[in-house]
């Protein structure tokens, strides 16, 4: 099947350490590049200096002071930024100015210096938290305990994921059985000495003879593939450069692989991550083991469609080559094949000539998704949301694609999250239900229910299994259970299913917590449901301290899952924790998603600002005490509920948002948001936006309001030079402005909360993040929240 790196799926479940093998919906076709798009956490950033962004040393402040809780003794002294007046855009006749264009520039030497200040500022502050060396000390003790990921076969061995605890990255393994003894394959560990390189996506040849592996520098998307014998592991000399966005699959004669990559930067040598030039033209290549990448086999092209994205997947019977094309990040797909088998000489004719492979057109047009899950010969069974927003499974024969069967309906309320192919003519399908996953064995050829897999409520954080096994692993995370893998024999008549491992965190006590889901009203009357998790017997009386997280976007799922920095958050500073999960994403499929996206996008901020509403009014909080969270598109959420409702939170963290609206679409990958979006280039489109873009929304709250004395809640931005999802002039433009706006354009401002930010080097969008940095950045973002909510200290 597809193999994909699973950068969502590692984010929103941090005990799963799925990085290639067969798993889920997302990591089985090209619709996973939506992931690549927009991971929904990302958590990893810390202030540090490095050769691009240099940090000045840390400032001593004597007697800091900020905020209307008078945490500091005086205001703070925020940095002076220039402001470029003369720089604006017309916009459909409408005049936008754009004073700090320059921050956009990550070279500039007055970006650097703008960034060396903010640096300054934000160490002063946290070294006024508090809780900052007593949340590492816990988070570090909490975290060091034994991670696995499920194990998958190829060939006669076993390869899987383990962190012994604070290992910076996961170590791959290879065993010759279950019970034989594991042996280290590859140590990413042993690639850099702070931790920054990082295993991105892998995939073993079918001999397991071969792993083929790609390496992420600092968090970048760039990736470098290279080769590894699995029995000696001897390095090949093979070296694929300037990989993006890309699975990689074996042909099953072992021969060699496909994979996607961009064209070479035109410029010399640079700094790969830090650049923020679109990325267009991706091609698909085939590689030749013990070859040049220069020999590469070009097998795909579109210069007419530069913004198309590629993947290639070789079928599990190894005849077919499936080729998945997206343009933007909606849950759409065109699809084509090529019969390898029919080519005269194989793939080896092709060397040296300048043929594209001839694939065969299936579904030519953007219209559904449509993703292939099993196949005899030419008759193929797809997940589809074709006239299906909850998607269902048809069958369809490729030398009539016109002629579809449904092998499993639509459900009228359930979600087909997935269904993977295993025991011959069995599948094993995942429902999600109210944000609760359901696991069912059905016949592949009828669809039929045969059984249903018993599984607590929770997430499964990936399926391990093909079509021609009959053992499955399952893995399963919750709010209260770190990870559990299960085993699932199906050659018995009824599955026989057992714990295959356990992940335990020793001093955790889930009895100690409770975790409940309810379904609030928003601005419209849509019932949102939201989880909500807290130690028993919490007063509700609005004393408590409350994070409330969402992303709301690109039809992503967020579902229950472990975090040791929530459990800490909770025992210690008596925290409520809440995810909602607000329209935009895909809980309840398509109709969902597209109900928070594009003209409807301001559904996503009018939910999150309901759920804190519900919060405050069932008690759990109050808004002096509310923190909000999101990273990525949840950045952009935050970024704009402060702006519409700035009395509501006390406290505001936004991770690697996406602020300027108006110009996300000129850099990197951007120009796929617009599926979500939408762009200014186009007028009804840049009206949506010009309404809602935090860059381009902040207002002084007081003089709205003259009769209350309202203020931003204290918030901190967060981002990383090595971000080439969200480049950083993101976070840098918003965070000038909001500075300028509301402090240093005026004397005695009564926004006294502070706005900083956290802007890390050697990271990028949240990938690939090295344990300790995770550690040292929730201590620092989870102290700053404490003492902007007056949070105490609890033993």
């Amino acid at each position: 099947m597809f193999s994909f790196s699973h950068h969502a799926l590692s984010i929103i479940k941090p005990v799963a350490f799925l990085i290639g093998h067969d798993t889920t919906r997302r990591s089985q076709s090209l619709s996973v590049l939506r992931s690549y798009f927009f991971p929904p956490l990302s958590f990893s950033f810390i202030v540090h200096p490095s050769k691009r962004f240099k940090s000045s040393p840390p400032l001593s402040l004597s007697n800091p002071r900020m905020g209307s809780l008078s945490v500091f003794d005086e205001p703070l002294k925020y940095p002076s930024a220039r402001r470029d007046e003369s720089v604006f855009d017309d916009y459909h006749g409408v005049k936008i100015a754009d004073p700090y264009r320059w921050l956009e520039d990550p070279d500039a030497e007055e970006t650097k210096d703008f960034v060396d200040k903010q640096v300054e500022l934000t160490q002063s502050v946290l070294q006024s938290c508090e809780t900052r060396e007593k949340l590492r000390e816990k988070i570090t003790k909490l975290f060091d305990h034994p991670r696995y990921d499920a194990p998958y076969k190829r060939g006669d061995k076993y390869f899987y994921s383990h962190n012994t605890g604070l290992q910076a990255q996961n170590v791959l393994y290879v065993q010759s059985s279950l019970d034989g003894e594991p042996e280290v394959l590859l140590d990413p560990n042993s690639l850099s000495e702070d931790g920054t390189v990082s295993l991105n996506t892998l995939s073993v040849s079918e001999d397991a003879k071969y792993l083929a592996y790609g390496l992420s520098s600092s968090g970048s998307d760039w990736v470098t593939i290279k080769v590894i014998r699995v029995e000696d592991k001897n390095v090949e000399p093979d070296t694929l450069s300037w990989v993006k966005f890309s699975g990689i699959s074996w042909t099953h004669d072992s021969k060699g692989f496909f994979y996607s990559r961009y064209p070479p930067p035109k410029e010399g040598d640079i700094d790969a991550g830090t650049e923020t030039n679109s990325n267009l033209y991706h091609e698909v290549y085939y590689h030749f083991l013990g070859t040049e990448q220069s020999e590469d086999i070009l097998c795909w092209k579109d210069r007419e469609n530069p913004k198309y994205m590629f993947g290639a997947s070789v079928t599990e019977d190894g005849k077919y080559v499936l080729l998945y094309i997206e343009e933007g990040c909606d849950p759409v797909n065109k699809f084509y094949y090529c019969d390898m088998t029919a080519l005269p000489d194989g793939l080896q004719g092709l060397r040296g000539k300048n043929d594209l492979l001839p694939f065969t057109k299936v579904f030519d047009k953007f219209d559904a998704q449509y993703q292939a899950i099993a196949n005899d010969d030419t008759v193929f069974t797809f997940l589809t949301n074709k006239d299906a927003p909850k998607y269902k499974l048809i069958r369809v024969d490729l030398k009539d694609p016109t002629v579809w069967t449904d092998v499993l309906q639509e459900s009228g309320n359930d979600l087909l999250e997935s269904a993977i192919a295993v025991n011959g003519n069995q599948m094993i399908v995942s429902y999600l239900s109210d944000v609760k996953y359901v696991l069912q064995i059905r016949d592949l050829e009828s669809g039929s229910l045969l059984h249903q897999l018993p599984i607590d409520i929770g997430s499964v954080f990936g399926i391990s299994a093909r079509r021609k096994d009959n053992i499955v692993f399952i893995g399963f995370t919750s709010f209260l259970t770190p990870g559990i893998i299960y085993q699932c024999d199906l050659s018995t008549e009824l599955p026989h299913m057992k714990i295959f491992r356990e992940i335990s965190v020793l001093g955790f006590d889930r009895s100690e917590f409770h975790v409940d889901q309810v379904f609030f009203p928003s601005k419209d009357g849509t019932k949102i449901p939201m989880f909500v998790v807290a130690r028993n017997n919490i007063p509700l009386d609005g004393s408590q301290p409350c994070l409330l997280y969402g992303y709301g976007g690109f039809n992503i799922n967020l579902t229950p899952s472990f975090s040791v920095s929530r459990i800490v958050l909770s025992r210690h500073l008596g925290a409520v924790f809440a995810i909602a999960n607000i329209r935009g994403g895909g809980e309840y499929g398509e109709e969902w998603h597209k109900a928070g996206s594009l003209a409807k996008k301001q559904n996503c901020f009018d939910d999150f600002i309901s759920a804190a509403e519900y919060l405050i009014s069932a008690g759990y909080t109050q808004p002096k005490k509310l923190c909000i969270e999101g990273g990525s598109n949840g950045g952009l959420l935050v970024g704009a509920c402060i702006n519409q409702r700035p009395d509501l939170f006390g406290c505001a963290l936004a991770h690697v948002g996406v602020m300027d609206m108006l110009r996300f679409h000129k850099f990197t990958i951007g120009h796929a948001w617009t599926s979500d979006y939408g762009c200014s280039e186009k007028e009804e489109e840049f009206h949506w936006l010009i309404k809602y873009s935090p860059l381009h929304n902040v207002q002084r709250p007081w003089e709205q309001d003259s009769e209350q004395s309202i203020q931003y809640p204290s918030t901190m931005l967060l981002t990383a030079d090595h971000d080439d999802r969200v480049v950083p002039l993101h976070s840098l433009k918003f965070l000038a402005t909001l500075q300028y706006v509301l402090c240093t354009s005026m004397e005695k401002s009564p926004q006294t909360n502070p706005i900083i930010g956290r802007i890390e080097c050697k990271a990028g969008h949240g990938a690939g993040r090295p344990t300790q940095k995770m550690i040292d950045e929730a201590a620092d973002r989870y102290s700053f929240m404490a003492k902007m909510l007056g949070a105490s200290w609890l033993e």
